[in-house]
């Protein structure tokens, strides 16, 4: 089964950047769309940024501008760059593919934005 694999989480204070990771043996992200998605304690899990195949990429409004989605096909990873960490960005973050998304979640990863 497969098997999302988030990293890069961590502390950091308001204003600092943090970069996420996402891995999945097995599925080749180049060929698929891949959204990151976020829940904050208490909320329903939500998409946060999402990228095509093509490589068209999309951001919920509160994020444009701050965070950047990207995709490694010699990696085979999802990346996003989070750069002017607000406290409202609290969440454990999560990747996946599809529109919705069509496979089990991962761990996921803590992002903590406070001072």
């Amino acid at each position: 089964q497969v098997q999302f694999v988030e990293s890069g989480g961590g502390l950091v204070q308001p204003g600092g950047s943090l970069r996420l990771s996402c891995t999945a043996p097995g599925i080749q992200f180049s060929i698929y769309p891949v959204g990151w998605y976020r829940q904050a304690p208490g909320k329903q899990r939500d998409l946060v940024a999402r990228i095509s195949s093509s490589g068209f990429t999309a951001y919920v409004d509160s994020v444009k501008g701050r965070f950047t989605i990207s995709r490694d096909n010699a990696k085979n990873t999802i990346g996003l760059q989070m750069n002017s960490l607000k406290p409202e960005d609290t969440a454990v973050y999560y990747c996946n593919k599809g529109f919705p998304p069509e496979l089990p979640w991962g761990q996921g990863t803590q992002v903590t934005v406070s001072s």
